[in-house]
């Protein structure tokens, strides 16, 4: 009996901590897990991992990714495309938007890593303080407060403590889709820029804008949607697509090739699967099934099995029941960035990084105590594989995040 009174005590303060209050407790107790655990993993890296036997998380900070925005920060994007000896574009820091990047040398003074480290962190927490209230009027409190647990102990959580831009831009997109909840236009017209030129995925944004729109104007009898509102949807949606493509037409003015930004994320997927001529949308991922296959010593044709599969499953998913109890923003978000990520994307070693931006779908995770403390479990366990497939071991073409 006791033992129930002291438990029922101490959830009662919880819950009279204010929402940033226990947000910050669950934030800094995920990073010093993720700490930890950067810390096991060095200590158990081989000589011939990538960063060395008993690597530091200060080394992790500055792997992989990080070095092509540290790159892009010092020596800013070439003018002329680097090519191999057949002529070919060769991999090259347009790929790597500039917000992140240069950010992180001004907020380091004079320390790119140290900067990087610091918008990471600091971002990754406004992005739990922003989820938490884009959810909380629709999933309640309770719910929220898990998807902050679920999303800050994610088996990619050690991105909010590296080099990475993955932070900042989830940062931005849930306080774009909190803005576009609440209705906060003008806000919009300064954070779909900052999104577009901190990682790619702003057309997902804009096809959000476009299905939101349709939405509201089918609701229009019960939802009022002014005029106003309408051409700020379009405006947006506009901005959104402009932003999207200025990438490439700013590539193709600095380097004088039309083509330039599409080759350099060519030069990615050609390291893959050697050959490829062109961009053809949703061609990626059913070069990817029958790649893998291979890869793995199986027939193709299982290959277009999974894919299809996979693509139902993630249909299915969107339409269940707890995903339908999310906001329609977070819903049709995430329809659109799927939608994206199977027009664009040529699935590899990163895909699970690439679907960090469906993170308010955590709001659909079990609502049952044993559901929820389960799925952290699942999260901690694919946190370590993660980290130390990717960090800890990494050396090969498919340990790259």
């Amino acid at each position: 009996m006791a033992d129930h009174s002291v438990i029922g005590t101490v959830r009662a303060a919880w819950r009279a901590w204010p929402a940033v209050a226990r947000i910050a407790a669950i934030y800094v107790a995920a990073r010093v897990l993720t700490t930890l655990l950067m810390l096991a993993v060095g200590a158990g890296a081989g000589s011939d991992s990538r960063f060395g036997a008993d690597a530091s998380p200060a080394t992790y900070v500055l792997g992989w990714d990080a070095q092509w925005y540290w790159l892009v920060a010092v020596s800013g994007y070439p003018t002329e495309l680097p090519v191999d000896d057949s002529g070919v574009v060769s991999e090259n820091a347009w790929a790597f938007m500039p917000v992140y990047a240069y950010l992180a040398k001004v907020v380091g003074f004079g320390s790119w890593g140290l900067g990087a480290l610091l918008i990471s962190l600091v971002s990754g927490f406004a992005a739990c303080l922003l989820l938490h209230r884009l959810l909380r009027a629709r999933v309640g409190d309770r719910a929220a407060t898990w998807a902050v647990v679920l999303f800050a102990n994610s088996p990619l959580a050690v991105l909010f403590q590296v080099g990475y831009a993955e932070s900042l831009f989830l940062a931005l997109l849930l306080g774009a889709l909190l803005c576009l909840a609440l209705r906060r236009w003008w806000a919009l017209y300064a954070l779909i820029p900052l999104m577009g030129y901190t990682r790619p995925g702003v057309l997902a944004f804009a096809l959000l804008l476009g299905l939101y729109g349709i939405w509201r104007w089918m609701r229009r009898a019960t939802d009022p949607l002014p005029v106003r509102e309408i051409v700020h949807v379009i405006a947006l949606g506009g901005l959104a697509v402009v932003v999207g493509f200025s990438w490439q037409l700013i590539a193709a003015v600095v380097t004088g090739r039309a083509d330039a930004y599409l080759e350099t994320e060519l030069a990615w997927r050609r390291g893959w699967v050697p050959g490829i001529e062109s961009f053809v949308p949703f061609e990626g991922w059913v070069r990817a099934a029958e790649l893998w296959m291979r890869l793995w010593g199986l027939p193709e044709w299982l290959g277009y099995v999974a894919l299809a599969v996979l693509v139902i499953g993630a249909a299915a998913g969107l339409l269940s029941r707890s995903v339908r109890r999310l906001p329609v923003e977070v819903r049709l978000w995430s329809a659109s960035y799927i939608l994206y990520l199977l027009a664009v994307f040529f699935p590899q070693s990163s895909t699970f990084r690439l679907l960090l931006p469906l993170a308010p779908l955590w709001g659909a995770a079990p609502r049952s105590r044993a559901g929820r403390s389960a799925t952290l479990v699942l999260c901690l366990v694919g946190q370590w594989a993660w980290t130390a497939a990717m960090y800890g071991s990494g050396n090969t073409f498919w340990q790259v995040p």
